[in-house]
């Protein structure tokens, strides 16, 4: 091919493109497109061009009103784009279609691709979906839960085990990979030689194994009010995952005005979710009075609040609750979101009392939990973590 030839090439590849972004007629290119390049602008148009010219104002309306030509829409999109676009297809449909009436059809939703927050739509749907999607719905969900369990839950596991091994002190370590030199060289700082240059260690630090019994109760108590969807979902994940290891106490509850505790579903998620009610106010103080009755052993216990902490109820008695609970030794911490998204609105009144109370509040990243979940273990500085690992935390 020619430099003249291929320049043409390229200059024809960059107006496709241009087309394809601009949709419509897009006459100022001057660029027609056919076979699979007119069906992905058709399914583009069909969703971003709603009171456009031409033919589509006709598709979009179509599209809002008949569950079949949605499926098939959602089919079509599959086949021409990656499941990261697809997933900001479907979602966008849902918001600007307002698609939620038809997600109820169970041919809709086995043609839509599973993605946390098609998840979410559905549980907010939960309690008017028909009998006939319900099981459709099941599968979907499941789907979900199932790949999310497949990425988080050896990271999760591994974190956690070796956290609770390490805060596990002995002095008598069988092994010399069982020794916390770090510790053991403070706890023998005393006995410095300086003409050795050496430290002479006369009490050994260890690191314990595989203690059988509960070392640590871990509350989750999780926001279920609309704009907590996703994190809802990944909190009902690493709770199964953590309810899973015999050496924690794991609790879940959720709230709105009220609180519904459901740990007896942890060992199946996808039950746990359906059991969820998203929407609705918020009533922080219930719920954290109702966690901080599932507390037997205050040092060694972890609690999650996970909440944009608007509050519905009482505030004062709210952030009353939380210190009692870190001066009885608890580990309080405060997610504004648990979910990949980052943070959403949030009250930062409310946060920036809890980080005066030495609770930073901030958004978490499902991949970065795990880490999260290690450094509450070992009590470290949760404020200082989420600086190194995080962002910032918000307050």
């Amino acid at each position: 091919m020619t430099d003249a030839a291929a320049e043409s090439a390229t200059g024809d590849e960059r107006l496709r493109r241009w087309r394809l972004v601009l949709g419509g007629d897009a006459d100022g290119t001057g660029c027609g497109l056919g076979g699979t390049d007119a069906q992905m602008d058709a399914a583009l148009a069909a969703l971003y061009n709603a009171g456009g010219e031409g033919g589509s104002a006709e598709r979009s309306a179509g599209l809002g009103a008949s569950a079949p030509r949605v499926a098939r829409w959602l089919g079509d999109i599959r086949s021409y784009f990656p499941s990261t676009v697809v997933q900001v297809m479907q979602k966008d449909a849902v918001e600007r279609l307002n698609l939620t009436r038809l997600l109820l059809e169970p041919e809709m939703l086995e043609a839509v691709e599973p993605d946390v927050h098609m998840v979410g739509t559905l549980l907010s749907l939960n309690r008017v979906m028909p009998d006939k999607a319900r099981e459709s719905a099941r599968a979907l969900v499941r789907k979900v839960v199932s790949e999310l369990e497949r990425r988080l839950t050896q990271k999760t596991k591994a974190a956690v085990t070796g956290a609770l091994d390490r805060s596990a002190r002995t002095h008598r370590p069988k092994r010399v990979a069982d020794i916390d030199w770090d510790r053991t060289i403070r706890a023998n700082l005393k006995n410095y030689l300086p003409e050795k240059n050496t430290v002479i260690p006369s009490r050994l630090v260890g690191y314990g194994r595989r203690q059988r019994a509960v070392q640590r109760e871990v509350v989750l108590c999780i926001d279920q009010s609309g704009s907590m969807a996703a994190s809802v979902v990944y909190s009902s994940v690493f709770g199964a995952v953590l309810a899973s290891m015999r050496s924690l106490k794991t609790s879940l509850v959720v709230f709105d005005t009220s609180v519904v505790d459901l740990t007896d579903q942890l060992h199946d998620p996808v039950e746990l979710l359906f059991g969820t009610q998203l929407g609705g106010g918020t009533d922080i103080n219930r719920a954290i009075a109702y966690g901080q009755g599932l507390i037997t052993r205050p040092n060694d216990s972890i609690f999650i609040l996970i909440s944009d902490l608007y509050e519905g109820g009482v505030r004062q008695e709210m952030l009353r609750r939380v210190a009692q609970m870190t001066a009885s030794g608890v580990q309080v911490i405060v997610l504004l979101a648990l979910s990949d998204e980052g943070a959403p609105f949030y009250d930062r009144e409310n946060a920036a009392a809890l980080a005066a109370m030495g609770v930073p509040a901030f958004a978490c990243t499902p991949d970065a939990f795990p880490g999260l979940m290690a450094a509450a273990i070992e009590r470290r500085d949760i404020g200082q973590w989420a600086e190194r690992y995080l962002e910032r935390p918000a307050g």
